[in-house]
């Protein structure tokens, strides 16, 4: 375990955190949208907010974890362009992508979009104590529970001015979802950050709320899964088995329970999330590495990078919650050396491949860097591993 950690903090140090830094747009703010598979950078591609949120939350972590003021200069930077070019000072909200040059690009107003940037300005807040960057956390966590809720839970993208629109964001397998399991599971997991870092009082029982959700309307205690895609009154559209999300969600429940600290919280979701990662191990890792989801029983077997990053955590963390699991430690030890083998992209300049097949072979012309492509998954994984280390 202590040759893993230092790997990962090694892996962290000389490869993530440089290859970011060199994605710095000094004349436009903000970071570069896109890096294609042959590694050459566009500069004039679209920039996703929540690209640029994650990168500013990277930046933000990484300082506070390693004390290096060069970083916070990163997270800075990004701030910046969060404040001043991905929020819309008119209608408020953020937007979901600007020009190269900080335009508004696309002006749809997504629930998703807005819960990364509370976890953006609430971890900036946590490095800089700049108390203007959790001003503007709290106000975009007000927009949501007044612009983007309703009495079942959280509506998902919105027209500018916050009328609904189809959701084609954040729907896929050819189904448009009125409520999604993604959006729900980052919406929680913004407000756990926003309230470690504030203890506001109204996150918290926000926080509560969602739970509720998830335990009630998200689990499937038949399946031992979590549903993906719902309408308004959560009937699930698909027979679809996110592993990624399921291994990711078990993790991030228990950071919520954690931080929250009422024993009926845990009473109520460890059941859940012990079972979730329990199941994962069991349907989804074949000893090295996890497969992708499975749809109305067919299994896409390809290794996505934000999945192989999520199972690292996820499995340390229920080896965290229960060390009679010593299966979950060994499984998160294979999969960092799948990780190391397979899905790091060793040429040079480069940072992680977006997808390889199951043995190890890259899937080519998947981008490097894109608006869904960043540090977020790998970069936490890393973090998450150190920060860990010494309770293992």
């Amino acid at each position: 375990m202590q040759k893993m950690v230092s790997e990962i903090k090694e892996h962290l140090t000389s490869d993530i955190l440089p290859f970011w830094k060199g994605l710095k747009d000094d004349t436009y703010g903000g970071f570069y949208g896109y890096m294609g598979y042959d590694l050459k950078v566009d500069e004039k591609a679209v920039k996703g907010c929540i690209l640029n949120s994650r990168i500013t939350w990277f930046f933000a972590n990484a300082y506070t974890l390693l004390g290096e003021e060069e970083l916070l200069t990163y997270a800075r930077h990004g701030y910046e362009f969060l404040k001043n070019n991905c929020i819309d000072k008119e209608n408020g909200g953020v937007f979901w992508s600007l020009t190269y040059d900080g335009k508004p690009e696309d002006t749809t107003k997504h629930t998703y979009n807005q819960a990364f940037s509370i976890y953006a300005l609430s971890s900036y807040y946590e490095a800089s104590k700049d108390e203007e960057a959790l001003a503007l956390a709290k106000q975009l966590f007000e927009l949501i529970e007044e612009k983007c809720t309703n009495e079942n839970g959280y509506m998902e993208a919105f027209t500018r001015d916050f009328r609904p629109e189809e959701n084609d964001k954040l729907s896929e397998n050819g189904v448009i979802a009125e409520k999604t399991m993604n959006t729900l599971l980052h919406v929680f997991e913004a407000y756990t950050e926003l309230y470690r870092v504030s203890k506001d009082a109204r996150a918290r029982e926000r926080l509560k709320w969602m739970m509720n959700i998830m335990a009630e309307r998200i689990y499937n205690p038949a399946l031992h899964r979590q549903e993906v895609f719902f309408d308004n009154d959560y009937h699930s559209l698909i027979d679809l088995h996110s592993y990624g999300h399921d291994i990711e969600t078990a993790w991030l429940i228990d950071r919520g329970v954690e931080v929250l600290e009422e024993e009926s919280c845990k009473k109520k979701m460890s059941p859940i999330t012990r079972t979730l990662t329990e199941r994962i191990l069991e349907v989804a890792f074949d000893g090295h590495s996890l497969a992708n989801e499975c749809e109305n029983g067919v299994v896409n077997q390809n290794r996505i990078w934000w999945v192989q990053a999520e199972t690292v955590v996820g499995f340390l963390n229920g080896y965290q919650q229960d060390k009679s699991h010593t299966e979950y430690l060994e499984a998160a030890k294979s999969q960092w050396q799948f990780i190391k083998d397979y899905v790091i992209d060793k040429r040079n300049g480069s940072e992680w491949f977006w997808e390889v097949n199951p043995d190890g072979t890259p899937i080519p012309d998947r981008p490097i860097v894109e608006p869904w492509k960043c540090p977020y998954h790998n970069g936490r994984m890393c973090f998450e591993v150190i920060k860990r280390a010494e309770l293992l």
